[in-house]
């Protein structure tokens, strides 16, 4: 390139599982310990969701900003620019051009502590805290807790009565997130059944680093610990990660009787109106960058 001339830079929008697979990529650089087989799940949710910036038709940075199945939410993550791109303004022209084009009432978003101002500065408000909990590699793992529910294999109980219960997890509809999602290899999902009704649920999978449970719903702390012990075998002596939301003084009490330590913390922040969760029933987090 001849000197004093630049590279032309577009934004995009990601075509791809594939392009999303980048994304999950440079989110493992960053320390945030995706899953190995998140992509088809997340662009699945919403495929015009997940945005590129391109310099000379090379990905350098990235943003996603994911529709619920009602355009009424959105939930903003992935926000990255490559380290060599950084200082030159590409990701606040992503930003801005992202949050341009959305017409969701509400955005969310899991800010990590050193942006959080930023993002005030965009309209977002803090609605509660979360915390990354681990359980350390060749820890005992939970025993069997009995008398809380019958575990179940998820796949054999009625969608609807997941999607009505993973409304406690998500301010919206997610039903062909949750179908891949569920379907994902190096994956186990269960459900928790008290008298021919869903109580809870849970799903673990294998991420960069160990494994992770996500989302961890259930009525009540011993329901959830119950879907901890029974998801935790698959780790078979790997790490195993919890997100748990500071909403919930059961969740957070419930990982510190398994014995795992706390890492990192994020702010979940909201632009428009607060959605309500149903703080009580959340145990853990399905993830930082879709929500």
């Amino acid at each position: 390139m001849p000197a004093g001339e630049t590279a032309a830079v577009t934004i995009t929008r990601a075509s791809s599982a594939a392009e999303v697979a980048l994304m999950l990529e440079w989110a493992g650089r960053e320390g945030w310990n995706p899953g190995r087989h998140d992509a088809e799940a997340f662009y699945a949710a919403d495929p015009q969701g997940f945005w590129l910036t391109l310099e000379a038709g090379e990905p350098v940075a990235c943003l996603s900003l994911v529709h619920d199945e009602t355009r009424a939410f959105a939930f903003l993550g992935f926000y990255i620019v490559r380290p060599d791109r950084r200082g030159r303004g590409l990701g606040l022209k992503l930003w801005n051009a992202a949050l341009a084009a959305c017409k969701a009432r509400t955005i969310g978003l899991d800010g990590v502590v050193d942006r959080q101002e930023d993002y005030r500065r965009s309209g977002f408000v803090l609605a509660h805290r979360n915390q990354r909990f681990c359980l350390a590699a060749e820890a005992p793992l939970p025993a069997a807790h009995m008398g809380a529910g019958e575990i179940v294999p998820l796949a054999s109980l009625p969608v609807d009565a997941l999607l009505a219960l993973d409304a406690a997890a998500y301010p919206g509809r997610r039903r062909a997130f949750l179908r891949e999602w569920l379907a994902q290899p190096e994956s186990r999902a269960f459900g928790l059944a008290r008298g021919g009704r869903l109580a809870g649920f849970g799903v673990i999978r294998r991420t960069l680093a160990g494994w992770k449970v996500a989302p961890l719903v259930a009525e009540d702390a011993d329901g959830a610990e119950a879907l901890f012990a029974a998801l935790s075998e698959a780790a078979e002596g790997e790490a195993i990660y919890l997100d748990v939301p500071h909403l919930n003084p059961a969740a957070l009490a419930l990982a510190r009787k398994l014995g795992m330590e706390p890492g990192f913390e994020t702010a979940r922040m909201y632009r428009g109106p607060a959605p309500v969760l149903d703080g009580q029933r959340l145990f853990g987090i399905t993830s930082f960058e879709l929500g």
